[in-house]
């Protein structure tokens, strides 16, 4: 396929690459100066989606998406597919989903899982939302980015997929290490601690596949002096995302409140700003109840 790729960062950047490396023909664009192997590079985002049979964004954040679908969606030909992989507000998502099909184009939002080692690897997953012509159209490219794409209905159902299972992930990665706090504080040696709880009714991926505690269960960020698999400003960009939509969507989600607000301090007050998000486990460590 020919193929429009505009932001090619630490993520779309290896997605363009495979793309490539697979045999489609890719130009792409981005407003850094980036050089990315295989991809043709064009002076513009107009100039990378021209003639394009799909035409793939990673941004970051619905504003921006709004802005280079504005620019993109006049020279695109109808029945092209402006497939969105960024992580962006559920409305952005919908605004723009509208925008394109109005412009006879198809719209998907496809926010991903699984990092930047996943974008190199391609073994990302797809969470996606709009029509079933484009899913079908787009599927070939999500096999050559991804492991797994899945279709959850209309446009910006991708991105509620996206932000309700990170709100999620927020919420059980604060109660893990809040438990492993409480229980050094009683005595429970974490090893101890995770062999209870990975095999009971406690368990969760935050405790059984990316534990918070050093030198427990398998190798995870922790083992690392919690360098990023995931940061915690980027888990903090999910939350509020999820606010956002909970508000827009009248929807009560008091703990995915309380999650945003402690990964707030601890990006913008504190010290968590380039660790991984489970390092909220040392935060706890050194906090009593005043």
């Amino acid at each position: 396929m020919k193929i429009g790729f505009i932001g090619l960062g630490n993520m779309g950047g290896p997605m363009a690459a495979n793309l490539a490396k697979a045999g489609h023909e890719v130009t792409g664009f981005d407003m850094a100066d980036v050089n990315i192997e295989g991809v043709t590079m064009a002076a513009s985002g107009a100039g990378a989606a021209k003639g394009a049979d799909v035409v793939i964004t990673m941004l970051p954040n619905g504003q921006i998406l709004r802005a280079v679908a504005d620019e993109v969606i006049p020279v695109m030909n109808a029945g092209a597919v402006l497939l969105d992989c960024s992580t962006v507000d559920v409305d952005s998502a919908r605004a723009v989903a509208e925008k394109a099909e109005a412009a006879g184009l198809g719209a998907l939002d496809a926010p991903v899982s699984g990092g930047v080692g996943g974008a190199a690897g391609g073994t990302l997953t797809f969470m996606v939302g709009g029509g079933e012509d484009a899913f079908a159209k787009a599927k070939p490219l999500f096999e050559v980015m991804g492991q797994k794409a899945v279709h959850c209905g209309p446009a910006g159902n991708g991105q509620a997929a996206k932000i309700c299972n990170n709100m999620i992930l927020g919420v059980t990665m604060i109660a893990t290490c809040e438990a492993f706090a409480l229980a050094d504080k009683l005595g429970l040696d974490r090893q101890a601690m995770f062999d209870v709880v990975s095999t009971s009714s406690g368990y969760s991926w935050s405790m059984n596949a990316y534990c918070p505690a050093p030198g427990v269960g398998p190798q995870s960020p922790s083992d690392n002096d919690y360098k990023p698999g995931f940061a915690a400003e980027l888990m903090l960009k999910d939350l509020r995302l999820a606010a956002q939509a909970a508000e827009s969507a009248d929807a009560d989600t008091p703990l995915g409140t309380a999650a945003r607000d402690l990964y707030a301090q601890f990006v913008e007050s504190e010290d968590g700003n380039g660790k991984d998000f489970s390092a909220m486990l040392p935060r706890f460590e050194k906090r009593g109840r005043g």
